[in-house]
């Protein structure tokens, strides 16, 4: 790859240009990176819910033409000027949100919200310059989450890459840089069931799952999965769901029937979905006294979250976590290695497998609802 380095790289990307439309694969020029920034040669990448949820741009600000993409496994090409850590044919996992060992954040023990590299979605271009990596005849193209991975080769802040063991599979391990670390880690990093106790997960996509199997490894007793989509159940017992429940089929509030069930409530649960009514309920259904419930799922932009203070004061807590509380480059290399030393499964979130050229079937997989993880194969 050293042939390549310090030059502009022609080479393919899958681009929207505008919201809801198909991505066009398309000749890109991209830039060597500058200071601070790694260029990366992409192998393998996957589609998330939220790529899907920023290329539908229903309820955002929409920046287009852009390069999409967040989860991926791919090699260092070459990096710019004060880039130490990293070093040609490294192998790295992309990360939507960054560590830049420096801030307030970066250097506190209790938080992974680097004030430099925490996610921006709205911003399409580079920090170092306002600009941005990627061109068609000289126009520019815009990132998206500081990755871009939809592209053979993408520009990254090295703050936003986890060094990872070269003998890890990167169309495996690739799905460990976005939504399986999110929910694995909101349990095992923040919910912390102890052995042998109930769980309650809401929302069974990937997230979810994830957050199961992170009960699962913890030694969960039951693990109570909860989604209105009753077809999801049967796939969830491979991640250690032992009872399932839909609220459509209550005319109670779901916390009340988990209450029920459990004795006064579970002893912790994880909402991965957003609705702003799960997350209460995710709340509501944890036992008074040390019951802790954990919200991943981001909520519209003007939800509430209502519940009585009794429900505090009666000591159940309320936490959030981000990025399953992980600090991408710090602790990512690790969770890499729980699947390499056969701790934590990933084969079974991968559903499907397309081609590069057929990217467009990876969002046909989400947007109905088949599958979990569907991988990208770049070169094909």
């Amino acid at each position: 790859m050293a042939g390549t380095a310090g030059q502009v790289i022609k080479c393919k990307a899958a681009v929207a240009w505008e919201a809801g439309k198909p991505l066009v694969i398309e000749e890109v020029e991209v830039a060597p990176p500058q200071a601070m920034e790694v260029r990366v040669k992409i192998l393998y990448t996957s589609l998330c819910h939220t790529d899907v949820y920023f290329w539908e741009a229903k309820g955002q600000t929409p920046v287009f033409p852009r390069i999409f993409g967040h989860e991926a496994g791919g090699i260092v090409e070459s990096v710019g000027e004060g880039v130490t850590d990293l070093a040609p044919g490294d192998h790295v996992l992309p990360v939507f949100t960054g560590e830049c060992k420096e801030c307030a954040h970066c250097k506190s023990a209790e938080s992974n919200m680097c004030d430099l590299l925490r996610i921006n979605t709205d911003r399409g271009v580079m920090i170092n310059d306002g600009k941005t990596r990627f061109s068609i005849n000289g126009k520019p193209i815009y990132h998206f989450v500081g990755t871009s991975t939809f592209s053979e080769y993408t520009v990254i802040h090295v703050g936003c890459l986890a060094k990872i063991n070269p003998l890890a599979p990167l169309d495996k391990v690739c799905v460990l840089s976005c939504g399986i670390s999110t929910g694995f880690g909101a349990t095992v990093n923040v919910a912390k069931p102890l052995k042998g106790s109930t769980v309650a997960i809401f929302g069974l996509g990937a997230v979810g799952l994830a957050a199961a199997e992170g009960a699962r490894v913890s030694g969960a007793s039951r693990i109570i999965g909860v989604d209105l989509n009753a077809s999801r159940f049967e796939e969830a017992k491979k991640f250690g769901c032992t009872e399932f429940l839909n609220p459509m089929d209550y005319k109670k509030p779901v916390q009340e029937v988990i209450a029920e069930m459990t004795n006064g409530g579970v002893d912790r649960s994880v909402e991965c979905t957003g609705n702003i009514k799960a997350m209460i309920s995710a709340f509501e259904c944890v036992h008074d006294g040390w019951g802790v419930a954990v919200l991943v799922g981001v909520p519209h932009k003007d939800a509430e979250f209502k519940t009585h203070p009794m429900n505090l004061l009666n000591e159940r807590t309320l936490k959030g976590t981000f990025f399953g509380n992980y600090k991408p480059r710090s602790d990512l290399p690790s969770v890499v290695e729980k699947y390499m030393n056969k701790e934590l499964e990933v084969e079974k979130f991968i559903t499907h497998s397309v081609p590069f050229s057929e990217i467009n079937k990876a969002f046909e997989y989400m947007l109905k609802g088949e599958g979990l993880r569907c991988i990208i194969r770049m070169e094909d």
